[in-house]
């Protein structure tokens, strides 16, 4: 009982954890090291856990549509979402760029309805206003003596941080296509229990590829290579692997499977107020009353969705 809701909050701890290793992580070893040394390292973890849970270290059981789908979501969940979500905790920390995460159930909601035909409700349009309402709270501030608002974060963080939250919701969507066909193709329980970690590899597949073109196209091969040497940065990364695209994500697509999407996606959308009190012990991060308040506001919006 309840057993989709108690992995779902489980993902949020895991969650917050990796925001806080990988905001340290990525301004040691930049946003794009950080992605390639993650996907290479999840798809280690993954190979083994598939291989202790079904004697083999690689997704069995699929076919083509599976592989499309869940490539289409390891590229905009991985290759768009985490290059926007990292480099928005590089501009503007990890509190913040968790915050524009909210945003991920009003894509899936959106994506939802034009590629599965999920209804949605006035409570649900609602809910979006009510989220980008509560982010605008927390990044503008009165300025100057004309009380203006403006932007007390930059522009470009801001970007990424949106960017951070569509991917995350359209990939989500993706994954359920995916995954739902996958189900279909499974004959043996082992396969089936071992399913949520490889579809994970499979995305995985599709991240490191992106990444590592996006590596050689940019020329930051070396730099990415160099970046293995720090210890401290890859400790953090290996923290941020563990805890995000391998216990994270795998238990986020398992959650889906006991519960409805919407009510794992509420209370994994929770992570910008768990944030709050690690970020301000850690990062000595002064956390302002209208960012708790903005916070708050957001995640109610989310909840608005799946009332």
């Amino acid at each position: 009982m309840y057993k989709g809701e108690l992995i779902s909050l489980l993902v949020t701890v895991l969650w917050t954890v990796t925001a806080l290793a990988a905001e340290v992580a990525s301004k040691r070893l930049t946003p794009l090291g950080l992605n390639v040394i993650r996907m290479c390292l999840s798809l280690l973890f993954l190979s083994g856990m598939m291989w202790i849970g079904c004697g083999q270290p690689f997704p069995q059981e699929t076919d083509v549509e599976t592989w499309l789908w869940l490539s289409l979501s390891g590229f905009v969940g991985y290759v768009l979402g985490d290059y926007c979500l990292f480099n928005s905790y590089l501009l503007i920390g990890s509190r913040f760029g968790q915050l524009f995460m909210t945003l991920a159930p009003a894509a899936a909601a959106i994506f939802g309805f034009i590629l599965l035909g999920e209804q949605m409700s006035v409570l649900a349009v609602v809910g979006m206003l009510v989220t980008m309402f509560g982010i605008g709270i927390s990044v503008l501030s009165k300025g100057g003596g004309h009380r203006r608002l403006s932007l007390k974060l930059p522009l470009k963080g801001i970007l990424f941080g949106i960017g951070a939250g569509l991917g995350q919701g359209i990939g989500l969507v993706f994954s359920k296509v995916g995954m739902t066909h996958y189900e279909t193709l499974i004959t043996t329980p082992q396969i089936l229990q071992m399913m949520p970690f490889s579809s994970t590899f499979i995305r995985a597949v599709t991240g490191l590829l992106g990444f590592a073109l996006v590596m050689f196209l940019t020329r930051k091969t070396r730099r990415v290579l160099s970046a293995v040497r720090d210890r401290r940065g890859m400790t953090f990364a290996l923290i941020a692997t563990i805890m995000g695209p391998f216990l994270g994500v795998s238990l986020s697509l398992m959650a889906t499977l006991y519960t409805y999407t919407g009510i794992a996606q509420t209370i994994m959308a929770m992570t910008p107020i768990f944030i709050l009190l690690p970020s301000w012990y850690f990062f000595k991060q002064k956390v302002t009353l209208p960012e708790i308040v903005g916070a708050i506001i957001s995640v109610a919006g989310v909840l608005l969705f799946f009332l």
